[in-house]
C-alpha cells in the first residue's frame, strides 16, 4: 500500500508508460472489434479507461478537468492515445498538489465501502490494468500483435531464444 504520495506516483508513471505502449499501438480500424455483437468495443475500452481517469479522482475530492467530449468514442486510436498521456499526467499533477502524505490514511465511502485514499488510488490502478487486459485479448483478436505489458507476447519469445515457449 501506498505510505507517500510519491510510492503512489512512482507506480502510476511506470503503469502509464506500459498503458501508452499499449494504446499507442492501437489502429483505427481495430477500435471497431468487438468480443462478441454485444460487447463493447475495443475503442469503447480504450475510450472508457482514458477518460474515467478524471471522473474517477473527482469523486474522491480531487480537482481535474473531465475528459473533453468523454461521452463520444474517438473515432482515431491517435486521439484516444493522446487524450489518455495528458489525462494521466494531469492526475499525477491534481494528486500531487492536492494530497498529501497524511491524505492517504484518510477514508471515504468508496463505492459503499470505507477505504483510505492510499486503497481509493490502488482502485484507480487496478482499474487501469483491468481494462487494459480486456484491451490486450482485443488487440491480438484485431490481428495486431499486443505490446507485453508484463512479459513478452508468444511472438517475442524467439527473441529470447525460446523456441517452445510456455503455455
Amino acid at each position: 500500500m501506498y505510505v507517500t504520495i510519491s510510492d503512489f506516483i512512482n507506480e502510476w508513471k511506470r503503469e502509464a508508460v506500459l498503458t501508452q505502449k499499449v494504446l499507442d499501438e492501437l489502429t483505427d480500424d481495430s477500435l471497431k472489434q468487438q468480443v462478441y455483437p454485444e460487447g463493447r468495443t475495443l475503442g469503447r475500452i480504450a475510450w472508457h479507461l482514458t477518460a474515467s481517469i478524471p471522473d474517477y479522482l473527482a469523486h474522491f475530492g480531487l480537482k481535474i478537468e473531465k475528459a473533453v467530449n468523454e461521452e463520444n468514442v474517438p473515432a482515431s486510436a491517435k486521439e484516444i492515445a493522446d487524450t489518455f498521456k495528458k489525462l494521466s499526467e494531469e492526475a499525477a499533477l491534481a494528486i500531487e498538489q492536492q494530497w498529501t502524505d497524511d491524505s492517504l490514511s484518510q477514508t471515504q465511502n468508496a463505492f459503499g465501502r470505507e477505504e483510505t485514499n492510499a486503497q481509493i488510488l490502488m482502485g484507480l490502478i487496478k482499474h487501469i490494468v483491468h481494462h487494459r487486459g480486456q484491451l490486450t485479448i482485443l488487440i491480438r483478436q484485431a490481428g495486431l500483435k499486443p505490446f507485453g505489458v508484463y512479459g513478452p507476447p508468444k511472438e517475442d519469445w524467439v527473441n529470447l531464444g525460446v523456441t517452445n515457449p510456455p503455455l
